[in-house]
């Protein structure tokens, strides 16, 4: 088991990706502490995973203050006694752009998606030292890190700065044996995801026709597929790797090349 008598703290975690990852933390020997805003999802979650394997506490990480984030850390700590690996997985990705966002949406977006990383970050960094060192945090990234999306402006600017973030701790914290790596994800198909493709008039079963150039597998990336590797990357067994971005998604993100693909009727 990858993460036997670990002890993992994930954010976001009643539902959809951060769900899939506490499950397979779980299923690869770890206590977890779940973390949602839903105290309904979240009895649902420890009773799915066991009382004695998981516990769970509820803030909104997007609050004025950082105490969300501190109570969290604290929580874990009072619950299991320690904290051996943080996923940083909660984030909202509203639609925006130049035109539409507002200085409130914005804050909004960045406390939640930036801010609470960060200081969770700091919350645990300063458990594992107590714990004598060692400890590794996972954050949950996008591809849109790299060049964003019309929609989703803000969104990606808060991956992006996730990305340096990622980079910047994993090289100032790897001496203490504290690694900090990202998954940028690619397109995934949550319940979530399902509810907003549909609302924007997309068929049933819309998935099995995505064509190729988006989906090569000949499906998107699934939750259980980002936990699998979020596994992989808070486990020891992913050392001595750290500050490493790390692409899940079905093709080269950076440099793709899709000039043969380009169908020949466009110039009929």
């Amino acid at each position: 088991m990858l993460l036997k008598d670990k002890v993992v703290i994930v954010t976001g975690s009643t539902t959809g990706i951060g769900a899939a990852i506490a499950t397979a933390c779980v299923a690869q020997g770890a206590k977890v502490m779940i973390h949602g805003r839903d105290e309904s999802r979240a009895r649902e979650m420890v009773q799915k995973l066991g009382k004695e394997k998981s516990a769970y506490y509820l803030s909104q990480l997007s609050d004025e203050g950082i105490q969300s984030s501190l109570g969290l850390v604290e929580a874990t700590l009072d619950h299991f006694g320690r904290v051996d690996s943080l996923i940083n997985n909660a984030a909202k990705s509203p639609r925006n752009d130049i035109d539409s966002v507002t200085v409130e949406e914005f804050d909004w977006i960045v406390r939640l998606n930036l801010r609470s990383p960060l200081f969770l970050t700091q919350a645990v960094v300063k458990a594992f030292r107590k714990q004598g060192g060692g400890g590794t945090v996972v954050n949950i990234g996008s591809i849109n890190a790299y060049c964003g999306e019309a929609v989703l402006l803000v969104y990606s600017m808060t991956k992006g700065a996730l990305m340096t973030m990622t980079r910047s701790l994993g090289n100032a914290l790897g001496k203490e044996g504290i690694r900090v790596n990202q998954l940028n994800v690619g397109w995934t198909l949550t319940e979530n995801e399902s509810k907003i493709k549909e609302s924007q008039g997309f068929p049933e079963n819309w998935e099995s026709k995505i064509p190729p150039t988006y989906a090569p597998s000949g499906r998107l990336i699934h939750p259980e597929d980002v936990a699998r590797h979020a596994v992989f990357w808070a486990s020891d067994v992913s050392a001595p790797a750290n500050a490493v971005v790390y692409e899940l998604e079905q093709y080269p993100v950076i440099g793709r090349n899709l000039i043969n693909e380009i169908p020949l009727d466009i110039f009929k």
